[in-house]
């Protein structure tokens, strides 16, 4: 894929409309699920904006998705063209629920090698880097589009599946990797490995670290936790999922901020509970449309992230692509009302992660008289000199930023489970 410049938002979104058109005459001849919610709502490949795209076409739900494949297995019927046609196979992670499988063509798997480029160009990649795939090379998406993409680009790709916390270390420093590809949680995770092996890694030539799978490269807390145990690399975060593909790159002049890769999406921004278009600065639910995967596409999908919607265009850096101030804050489904206040894992993470003494922690969720409570466990840091101090400190950051008591308990260094993919530190007991 061709990266295109665009002068300004106009001309952005008259590529999308182009884009959209022919995506929808391409589902009207031969998608099954998509061509039917398209005749329904009256639409064709001749539509007159993308306002009117948004005002007739309902959101596709995952759930939607999951029971069409159910019923329609194993595959379903969101598939564009004849079953042979495609090479690719994927699946959710299922951390909300059963997967779901998704299959691509060359074609779109093309688009989304396409898409991937435009990170690793926004991350300031070169075709002298030597990058590191601390990744297990599973069936959910992941990092094998990443992967592939960087392969044309021509950087020595070396993929970390299978292998161990300090093989993978091993691997970093002996090939002197200049780029880490990993989840944020797996990045502290790698540090940690290097304290406890007597791995030194202020030798390391890894300069960038790009992040993906969880919120946390855009949380303040977390990144200044992966840079200060990476000597010499910065954190650079990225956002996608494996339905929709790679969609976001982190802004090269505003730390925190994502832009989506507009040129291949169709994004709103909409009230969760209303599903009407946020206000300016308003947080809301990602809806994305992917323009260029025709083979499996997604129109209007609640994507369950919740974002910031800025509307300066354009942004410092120049890009005229949607930006999202503070990444993906949480999902939908993770916020927790305790006694009234609306807790996201995210803000709990910047308050961990700024704690000096830190290892780990855990967030215990107990459901008392149909009120939630929260409950920390915390694992003290190899380095930590007083654990008593670090939870008398955590319990009073918690207050001063939620207004209300948190207990923290401490645990066993080295008791809580580590992660290399998706951290689920929330568990309801």
């Amino acid at each position: 894929m061709e990266t295109l410049t665009f002068p300004d938002r106009s001309a952005l979104e008259t590529r999308q409309l182009d884009q959209l058109r022919a995506l929808i005459g391409e589902l009207l001849r031969g998608n099954p699920y998509y061509g039917k919610i398209l005749r329904d709502s009256g639409l064709t490949g001749n539509i007159s904006s993308l306002s009117e795209f948004s005002a007739k076409i309902p959101f596709s739900v995952k759930q939607q998705l999951v029971e069409d494949q159910r019923q329609n297995p194993p595959f379903g019927t969101n598939l564009t063209y004849p079953l042979e046609r495609y090479v690719r196979f994927s699946q959710t992670s299922a951390t909300t629920g059963k997967p779901m499988r998704w299959l691509d063509t060359p074609e779109s798997w093309g688009w989304m090698l396409g898409n991937w480029r435009r990170v690793f160009e926004a991350a300031g990649v070169t075709n002298a880097d030597r990058i590191y795939f601390a990744f297990s090379f599973g069936p959910f998406l992941g990092f094998w589009t990443a992967y592939e993409s960087a392969t044309t680009m021509g950087c020595l790709c070396i993929p970390g599946g299978g292998l161990s916390s300090p093989a993978r270390l091993t691997a970093i420093l002996e090939n002197e990797v200049t780029v880490l590809c990993c989840t944020p949680t797996y990045a502290i995770r790698l540090a940690e490995v290097a304290a406890e092996e007597g791995i030194d890694l202020s030798g390391s030539k890894v300069r960038r670290i790009i992040v993906a799978g969880e919120p946390g490269g855009s949380i303040p807390g977390t990144r200044s936790r992966i840079e200060s145990a990476w000597p010499g690399a910065s954190v650079f975060d990225h956002h996608g999922m494996t339905e929709v593909g790679p969609v976001s790159y982190e802004c090269p002049k505003q730390s925190g901020t994502l832009h989506i890769i507009e040129e291949s999406y169709y994004a709103e921004v909409v009230d969760p509970e209303s599903g009407q278009p946020v206000e300016p600065y308003g947080t809301g639910e990602l809806v994305l449309t992917t323009l260029g995967r025709a083979a499996m596409p997604l129109l209007r999908y609640r994507t369950g992230d919740l974002v910031v919607l800025s509307p300066d265009s354009p942004c410092v850096c120049g890009s005229h692509e949607l930006a999202l101030p503070g990444g993906i804050l949480a999902r939908t489904d993770d916020m927790v009302v305790v006694r009234g206040v609306n807790i996201f894992p995210t803000a709990i993470e910047e308050v961990m992660r700024r704690c000096a003494g830190l290892g780990d922690y855990r967030v215990l969720i107990r459901q008392s008289r149909a009120m939630a409570e929260l409950e920390i466990e915390v694992e003290p840091a190899a380095d930590c000199a007083d654990s008593k101090a670090m939870v008398d400190h955590l319990e009073h950051e918690l207050r001063d930023v939620f207004a209300m008591r948190i207990p923290v308990t401490l645990v066993a260094q080295g008791s809580l489970p580590r992660f290399e993919m998706k951290a689920k530190r929330w568990m309801k007991v």
